[in-house]
C-alpha cells in the first residue's frame, strides 16, 4: 500500500487496534507518531517499529486535552515539516448498564475521549491540512456506531457521533484534497473486549454467537483497512464507512 515516507499520526496507539495500525504503518514505510496516553506504551511500539528499521516517535497526548493535542500536532511538525494522516483511534469502552442507570460520570468520561477527543483531533489536523493542500483522516468508530446497541448508551451515542462527524466534514474538504473516512470494526481481539468480557465472562459465548464467521476481529485485520484507507489507493473515497466485523451486521 502506498504510504511510504507518509508522516502518519495514531492516537491511541500504545496498545491494541491502535498499535497494530502504528506498526502496520511503519511496515509499509510510512513515518509514524505514536500517541497515547500512556507514554510507557507509547514508547515500546515506537522502540519496536525502530527496531525494525521504522522511523518513529512517541508523544504523550490525553485527546480530551484541546492544548495537549495542539502539542502532538506542534511536535509532529517540528520533528517532520510536514502531516499526511491522523488516525483518530484512541478510545473508551462502555459501562455495561441500561439507560436509567448509566453513571453521569461515566457518560462524560466516554464522551470526552471518544467523540470531543476526536473532534480535538480533526480539528487540529484540519487547519494543518488546509495549509499544506492536502491530508487524510481515518476515524476510528464501531459496529456500535451502525446500529443499535444496548446497555451501552454513552459508547452506543459516541461512535454514532463518530460515524456523523466523518460524514459530515469529508463534504466540508472534499474539494480541498482532504479525505475523510472510518472504520467500524465489530467484536475485536483488543483490550476493550477483554474488559468486556472479564466483567462478564457469559459474554463470550454470547457474542461468538453473533457473529457469523464465529469469532472476534484481529487488531492486525482492523489495521489493513486503516492503512488501505490512509493510502494512494483510495484517493477516490472519502465519507465511507468500511464495517469489519465478520458478517455480525448482517
Amino acid at each position: 500500500m502506498e504510504v511510504k515516507n507518509k508522516v502518519v499520526i495514531v492516537t491511541g496507539a500504545g496498545s491494541g487496534i491502535g498499535k497494530a495500525a502504528a506498526i502496520h504503518f511503519a511496515s509499509y514505510g510510512a513515518i509514524v507518531v505514536v500517541s497515547d496516553i500512556n507514554l510507557d506504551s507509547a514508547k515500546k511500539v515506537a522502540d519496536e517499529i525502530v527496531t525494525n528499521g521504522g522511523e518513529s516517535l512517541a508523544v504523550k497526548t490525553d485527546v480530551t486535552k484541546f492544548n495537549e493535542v495542539e502539542d502532538l500536532v506542534h511536535q509532529t511538525l517540528s520533528n517532520y515539516e510536514k502531516l499526511d494522516v491522523i488516525v483518530n483511534n484512541a478510545g473508551i469502552g462502555p459501562n455495561l448498564l441500561p439507560t436509567h442507570k448509566a453513571r453521569l460520570e461515566d457518560w462524560d468520561k466516554v464522551i470526552a475521549v471518544n467523540q470531543t477527543g476526536v473532534f480535538y483531533c480533526m480539528k487540529v489536523a484540519l487547519q494543518q491540512f488546509l495549509k499544506q493542500g492536502h491530508g487524510n483522516i481515518v476515524n476510528i468508530a464501531s459496529l456500535a456506531g451502525l446500529k443499535a446497541s444496548p446497555n451501552n448508551i454513552s459508547y452506543s451515542a459516541s461512535k454514532f457521533a463518530v460515524v456523523g462527524m466523518t460524514k459530515s466534514a469529508a463534504m466540508e474538504y472534499a474539494t480541498k484534497n482532504i479525505r475523510v473516512n472510518a472504520v467500524c470494526p465489530g467484536y475485536t481481539e483488543s483490550a476493550l473486549l477483554d474488559q468486556l468480557i472479564n466483567a462478564k465472562p457469559e459474554m463470550d459465548a454470547i457474542l461468538k454467537s453473533v457473529i457469523p464467521m464465529k469469532r472476534y476481529g484481529k487488531a492486525s485485520e482492523i489495521a489493513d483497512a486503516i492503512v488501505w484507507l490512509a493510502s494512494d489507493q483510495t484517493k477516490f473515497m472519502t465519507g465511507q464507512t468500511i464495517t469489519l466485523d465478520g458478517g455480525t451486521s448482517l
